[in-house]
């Protein structure tokens, strides 16, 4: 843990350090803790990938920041996962932190409807996204209940959604700013996302009495925090602390060269921030050979002859990923046929 001071940051010598990090930080003074995250490679990674229309990856991108800050708070080895289904040019996103630090994400795209929102100039998140839900869920493995919860999508944005999503949850007062942009490099042009959660905890008896906060109904172990109305809590810090967050523009989430550290310095050195030990994430799959050839047996006998390409084999190409796997009829029945 550190204070953060008003002097240079030596990051700036070494750009790749100031991404795909997560710094989490409290503010004792008006009782808030919270999180920033910035992805750079990472991110850029995955959606170079798949090569998504810019405004497809700029709403993924939204998602895996978020997903990303939430996840983080996870106390155990397990999975966070964000998927939206809607009406939208964005029918399906799903993102995946796979605690303590890496995540995957994709998109599935309706053609016609983005051709359409692209015409109209209907660009917008939530315009993109359309009508439907967002899920959030926390697996801690097969030993216990999986936690979910689910809000509504009516076109707004993936902030908005959040905070609906955090006023029925926890009940823990939070805010979140979101950006995402892309930066013009010698080697061409790299996607880029950050993100900023900040959380009201009070400690004093009277301050909890004050704000009449829930304890909430979320399953022990993970901080997937809530916010009821912010206007409705009658504290001064958490209205300090809340302002000073709306007041976050989307150029200092995505700046390569202002640090996370500098940017909290900004926001509460009059209160004195405290930062503590960043967590590096990176992109990576949970796909493997093993994986797919067990959910190639999980399908009936018929299935698996209706997916024999002419060669005799079977395909399967991760969504996530892009990874492609074959294997030879004769190794899924064979194991079949092992495993009875």
């Amino acid at each position: 843990m550190a204070d953060l001071e008003s002097g240079g940051g030596s990051l700036r010598d070494d750009l790749a350090a100031l991404d795909d990090r997560v710094v989490p930080f409290t503010v004792p003074d008006l009782d808030v803790r919270g999180r920033v995250v910035r992805l750079g490679p990472s991110l850029d990674t995955i959606l170079e990938r798949h090569d998504y229309p810019e405004a497809v990856s700029r709403v993924l991108g939204e998602a895996a920041a978020l997903t990303v800050l939430l996840g983080t708070a996870l106390k155990f080895e397990g999975r966070f996962q964000l998927q939206t289904k809607s009406d939208g040019a964005i029918s399906m996103m799903v993102v995946d932190f796979n605690a303590p630090d890496s995540y995957r994400a994709v998109a599935h795209i309706d053609e016609v409807k983005l051709t359409d929102a692209v015409a109209a100039g209907a660009l917008s998140t939530g315009e993109l996204l359309g009508e439907g839900h967002l899920a959030m869920t926390v697996d801690q493995g097969s030993a216990t209940t999986r936690y979910q919860g689910v809000v509504a999508l009516t076109r707004q944005s993936l902030e908005e959604a959040a905070h609906q999503y955090f006023r029925q949850s926890e009940q823990i007062p939070s805010r979140i700013r979101l950006g995402v942009g892309s930066i013009v490099t010698g080697e061409g042009r790299r996607w880029r996302a950050g993100g900023l959660l900040v959380q009201f905890m009070p400690h004093s008896v009277d301050r909890l009495r004050a704000a009449d906060i829930h304890p909430g109904d979320a399953p022990e172990g993970h901080e997937i925090l809530a916010n009821p109305d912010p206007d409705g809590i009658s504290d001064d810090a958490w209205a300090e602390a809340r302002s000073l967050v709306e007041t976050v523009e989307d150029h200092e989430l995505l700046d390569p060269l202002l640090e996370s550290e500098r940017l909290l310095y900004r926001l509460f050195h009059e209160r004195g921030a405290r930062v503590f030990e960043p967590v590096l994430v990176h992109e990576a799959c949970r796909c493997s050979r093993e994986r797919v050839l067990g959910m190639l047996r999980g399908f009936s006998s018929e299935d698996r002859q209706a997916m024999l390409a002419d060669d005799g084999t079977l395909g399967v190409t991760c969504e996530f990923c892009s990874r492609r796997y074959s294997f030879a009829a004769s190794e899924v029945e064979e194991g079949l046929a092992t495993e009875g």
